[in-house]
């Protein structure tokens, strides 16, 4: 077996791993999306993971479509040796590369950035479906308890929301579990928002994703390296 067909193998297989890969999480995105309830007594509340300040379903769903569409290009660009899916495959590959160092530079150089997005983007629906959404509402919960935090700032994230109109108190997480929250007890106890809590775990674990966010880096380097040799060889075929 030359080194032309080796690397086109290896292509292949690996490319087919990202594809299967991509469809399993595509299909528990879509299984979430349907079905939180069944996934949350299966798997448990995700209370450490900044997972359950996004839309789980949506992230899985996307990240799923996006290693489907690598693993199609990457696979059947090697199988048919076929120059436009294999420089396809390097974009798109390239593009997640660029956006990949473009999101970390933003992460560690403008974390208060990062909280007034998602302080934009997540106090409204806290404020909109928390306490109508039972997903939702449990979600929040879980996190709220498990990680001892409250809201996504803190307790101020539920002033004029459904649940505090509706019950006159906040969640109980709010006030260290004890009933009833009002905002004389909450503002006593001062429990931190969840969005400060999950940083601090991830300035924790700190060196653990670098490690995991260099090796996919890697990986990506590698893919987009063998893509482009793949594709000069076909020149001289």
């Amino acid at each position: 077996m030359g080194c032309f067909t080796f690397i086109k193998v290896m292509m292949i297989l690996f490319n087919l791993a990202i594809f299967l890969s991509g469809g399993t999480l595509l299909g528990v995105g879509i299984w979430v999306k349907v079905d939180g309830e069944s996934f949350l007594k299966i798997f448990g509340a995700l209370s450490s993971s900044v997972l359950q300040v996004v839309n789980v379903s949506y992230l899985l769903i996307v990240i799923g479509a996006i290693l489907l569409v690598i693993g199609f290009l990457g696979c059947y660009g090697a199988q048919k040796e076929s120059k436009c899916l294999l420089m396809m495959f390097f974009s798109v590959v390239l593009i997640i590369f660029i956006a990949e160092v473009a999101a970390a530079v933003v992460a560690l150089v403008f974390t208060g950035l990062a909280e007034t997005l998602l302080t934009g983007l997540v106090t409204p629906l806290l404020k909109e479906r928390y306490g109508v959404n039972d997903t939702f509402t449990h979600i929040w919960n879980a996190t709220m308890k498990e990680v001892h935090c409250c809201g996504l700032n803190n307790y101020t994230d539920f002033n004029n929301s459904y649940f505090y109109e509706t019950h006159g108190s906040y969640p109980r997480q709010c006030c260290d579990m004890l009933e009833p929250c009002n905002v004389t007890l909450a503002a006593e106890k001062d429990v931190e928002g969840c969005f400060k809590q999950i940083l601090e775990e991830i300035k924790t674990n700190a060196g653990v994703a670098g490690g995991v966010a260099a090796g996919i880096a890697a990986l990506e380097i590698a893919a987009m390296a063998v893509s482009m040799y793949l594709y000069c060889r076909l020149d001289e075929k």
